[in-house]
């Protein structure tokens, strides 16, 4: 049992540290002034994917409705660390992030408790509601982010490395509706995560079998 317990923390630690490092690196100033709305539609997928994955892997772990959005917390948190120890390194973030998975993570316990723990029904629904869900709220949080211009004159990067540099500029690249791109793509998407963290729970007992 101990064996059990002790890989199911590490995957929750390793899955929620990789989130926290995708929204620090969804943050970089110098990346969403050049590639604005191709940025925040990869940023929101890899958000999404990354939050169903463990939610649901934790969710069908403890089997316990709820345990997702508690998932999102740690997510919160390890995220305002992360930031405000990078903010306390002079790097120009805002400390407060709006913690755009809970809602999020808030759908898929309402799937999961509402169809009485059905896992398929956890990994359809479940997987549609987080795709589709997040970039709008990560389309708030970016709102409340501050002024990626007006930061990249006040932090100003002396050279970029090649694969960094902009070839064109991006916005409008997607017909000026990156959210509905993020989630259109986020919603298929997010199904087979949600299917990958289900079967993270069936492979951990077997393993410690």
């Amino acid at each position: 049992v101990w064996l059990r317990r002790c890989t199911h923390y590490l995957f929750i630690v390793v899955v929620a540290v990789n989130s926290t490092l995708l929204t620090i690196n969804a943050g970089d100033y110098i990346f969403y002034t050049d590639w604005a709305w191709t940025s925040f539609v990869v940023f929101s997928i890899s958000q999404t994917l990354m939050l169903t994955v463990g939610a649901c892997y934790y969710l069908t772990f403890t089997g316990v409705p709820g345990t997702a959005t508690y998932y999102a917390l740690i997510m919160t948190v390890y995220t305002w660390i992360a930031k405000g120890a990078w903010f306390a390194l002079g790097y120009p973030y805002d400390f407060i992030v709006t913690p755009v998975w809970l809602p999020s993570a808030m759908l898929l316990d309402l799937a999961y408790w509402a169809t009485k723990k059905n896992k398929h029904s956890l990994i359809l629904f479940g997987g549609v509601l987080v795709g589709m869900s997040l970039p709008l709220f990560n389309m708030v949080n970016l709102i409340t982010v501050a002024d990626p211009l007006e930061t990249a004159f006040k932090y100003p990067r002396p050279t970029l490395p090649p694969y960094m540099t902009p070839i064109e500029p991006q916005v409008g690249k997607f017909y000026n509706s990156p959210v509905a791109l993020g989630a259109g793509a986020g919603a298929v998407l997010a199904c087979t995560f949600a299917a990958l963290g289900c079967k993270l729970t069936t492979w951990t007992y077997r393993w410690m079998a």
